[in-house]
């Protein structure tokens, strides 16, 4: 890996990534073609130990992207379908008891995988969506009393529709603030769309997709995300960005602390995967507005109103707060 820090120029397609997981990128683009960019960061999120909000319209492959993903890296998959009739215990199981042994015998829900996809998360009521949020958070169920940790690594991809909210729960400010990203896929261009029509032509490529990596590898790679060196001006930039959202007048809820620390992980991370020891302010740019985005609210008006509005305040904020001199190197 590359050791030290220097002048970089915006992020491409052809940066160098780290030799392990370079094969993992380009096993899942057989299957989902064209979206390099969000496969990394979901790549990302799992690394940086994080949970993906994928907000995108029907069919564009969400679904398949999160099953390519677990089959890629030898995980354990499981999906829940959210429907208003969903109760919490269908989600993280419940104690059912046992008359041979005398006693209530804990039957674990769906959330003790490693790669959970919350499929139309909003669909579902708020008492069902809050099952959720000591799972991601704390990565375990608490079931009369008794904690039962979840097997690691665990990554919720949670889905929603952005443009039909006719019987849906929009999720709170405390679940969406769990999410490390929210990622969109969008629809493919001509030749990408030509690309994926002539692939499944005879048979779909997710059946024939393999482990590139095994689970266990993928645990001692995340065990190296903390000791990716943040020097002082960088974690300086972090807090001075936090600073600038909760200050705007046209903001009503800023970025939180939990959302620093995850910007300063998922830099850790998305340097790892490119190949370096160190984090850039290019890091933290690139990434901010999928961290931020979903966690800002506006003064006034619906949230999901308020998208693009959010989007050019973001782009605003990157741009009144210094970026770090490049040159300076701290270590």
């Amino acid at each position: 890996m590359k050791q030290s820090p220097g002048r970089t120029s915006n992020f491409s397609n052809d940066e160098t990534i780290h030799e392990e997981l370079q094969p993992v990128i380009d096993n899942i683009e057989r299957v989902i073609v064209g979206k390099r960019n969000t496969i990394t960061k979901l790549l990302c999120a799992m690394l940086a130990q994080g949970h993906v909000l994928l907000d995108d319209v029907p069919g564009v492959g969400k679904t398949t992207l999160a099953k390519a993903l677990a089959a890629t890296l030898d995980l354990h998959y499981a999906r829940i379908q959210f429907t208003p009739d969903l109760l919490p215990t269908d989600v993280t199981g419940v104690s059912i008891y046992n008359p041979a042994q005398g006693a209530f015998i804990f039957q674990p829900g769906p959330v003790f995988t490693n790669l959970l996809l919350a499929d139309e998360v909003n669909r579902t009521s708020p008492r069902t969506q809050s099952a959720l949020l000591e799972v991601m958070e704390e990565r375990q169920v608490t079931v009369d009393g008794v904690a039962h940790p979840l097997a690691p690594p665990f990554m919720v991809i949670a889905t929603e529709n952005p443009i039909e909210y006719e019987g849906t729960f929009p999720l709170p400010e405390s679940q969406l603030d769990r999410f490390l990203f929210r990622l969109n896929l969008g629809y493919p261009t001509i030749e990408e769309e030509t690309q994926m029509l002539e692939r499944v032509t005879h048979s779909h490529p997710l059946s024939t997709i393999r482990p590139v990596l095994s689970h266990e590898r993928v645990m001692t790679l995340m065990e190296h995300i903390p000791n990716v060196y943040l020097s002082p001006s960088i974690r300086q930039y972090i807090a001075q960005l936090a600073l600038k959202t909760r200050e705007h007048p046209r903001i009503y809820l800023g970025m939180s602390p939990r959302a620093a620390i995850a910007l300063q992980r998922a830099a850790q991370a998305w340097a790892f995967i490119h190949g370096r020891e160190f984090v850039i302010p290019d890091d933290i740019r690139l990434l901010f507005p999928d961290i931020i985005a979903h966690r800002l609210i506006l003064k006034g008006g619906n949230r999901h109103q308020q998208t693009t509005v959010i989007e050019d305040l973001v782009h605003d904020i990157l741009q009144q707060v210094p970026i770090p001199d490049r040159e300076r190197r701290e270590r």
